[in-house]
């Protein structure tokens, strides 16, 4: 019999968290652990991770969830094994074997290929996708077997990386490195590849090594945040403004930052920017995103006057915003 069920008492909790999202875990699910080991009230993540794929999963907190856009709209990059010669149901290790196919691959093949699919390239979005059509997920409809049409689009493969190892064994495979803009597939890229070297192919493992500035060597895994005491583990969460680090900043006075986080526009000697970091040079908090037009300053997402307080009471220990997990994090990743 079970025993009664302990009552966590939630907490404001403002940062963000590099989690290295482990095999086989849904990233709504890693999220839903984080938050319940931090007792954390408002959490999200910032774009999903199929289960069967590891690595960088930036995990937003209070204020943070405020600009988890920003990694929504961030480049990635990825690490992923090809096993050429079997096309599955799924494009990954998950789904049925559909085709087999002899391999026949050379270097040069291999080399012809990576051009072809570095730059922009079209893509149909899978079945088994969380991509929604009519209010449902298309896996949805995968899982009852239906397939819907979907409309092919453009995404942009800045770089790829294609090597092919075991060539001559009876399953030769492909390792990819692929770093792309977000709405990319990877299993989709996998599978494309694998028909233009005219063998098939499907993923046999995928990992996130990095998503805008953020990279998997920052991150730390759901063991080592369990194995922690709850101080450590609020440690480990890098400011709200490591979301900003491309951001230009302009500095408010005292005056300016109240009527700034009213919402009204501010006038200055500042340059047009699209992205800035506004911050009240009494104690250099965060106070919102803005943009700046003509020499105005025009508020974007703001922080609450309660979140800015609570922000104040604790700080994340870091050396530079986004780049560097705290000290007590970095001990016990």
């Amino acid at each position: 019999m079970n025993g009664p069920r302990v009552r966590v008492t939630r907490r404001p909790v403002h940062g963000v968290l590099l989690l290295d999202k482990p095999l086989g875990w849904s990233s709504n699910d890693a999220l839903q652990k984080v938050k319940w080991l931090l007792r954390a009230e408002k959490a999200g993540h910032t774009g999903t991770l199929d289960p069967l794929a590891t690595g960088a999963l930036p995990l937003c907190f209070g204020a943070a969830t405020k600009f988890s856009q920003l990694q929504l709209d961030a480049d990635k990059t990825y690490e992923a094994v090809l096993c050429l010669g079997v096309k599955t149901s799924t494009g990954d290790a998950e789904g049925d074997v559909i085709a087999t196919r002899p391999v026949v691959v050379r270097l040069e093949d291999v080399a012809r290929v990576q051009a072809q699919f570095t730059g922009p390239i079209s893509q149909v979005p899978p079945m088994h996708s969380a991509l929604k059509k009519d209010g449902k997920a298309l896996y949805e409809y995968a899982r009852a077997g239906i397939e819907v049409e979907r409309a092919s689009r453009e995404v942009r493969i800045y770089e790829l990386q294609l090597t092919l190892e075991s060539a001559d064994a009876a399953q030769p495979v492909i390792k990819l490195v692929a770093r792309c803009s977000k709405g990319t597939y990877i299993r989709t890229l996998g599978e494309d590849i694998g028909e233009a070297l005219g063998c098939g192919a499907h993923l046999s493992a995928l990992r996130r090594v990095g998503t805008g500035a953020y990279t998997a060597a920052q991150c730390v895994t759901l063991e080592a945040l369990e194995a922690m005491t709850e101080a450590q583990r609020l440690g480990c969460l890098l400011p709200v403004d490591s979301l900003l680090g491309d951001h230009t900043v302009v500095t408010l006075d005292a005056d300016n930052a109240g009527r700034f986080l009213s919402g009204l526009r501010r006038r200055g000697p500042w340059p047009d920017a699209a992205q800035v970091a506004v911050y009240a040079s009494e104690d250099a908090m965060l106070l919102g995103t803005a943009h700046v037009t003509a020499g105005e300053l025009i508020p974007g997402r703001l922080l609450s006057p309660i979140e800015i307080e609570q922000m104040r009471s604790v700080k994340p220990t870091v050396t530079d915003a986004g780049t560097e997990l705290s000290a007590g994090c970095a001990v016990l990743n």
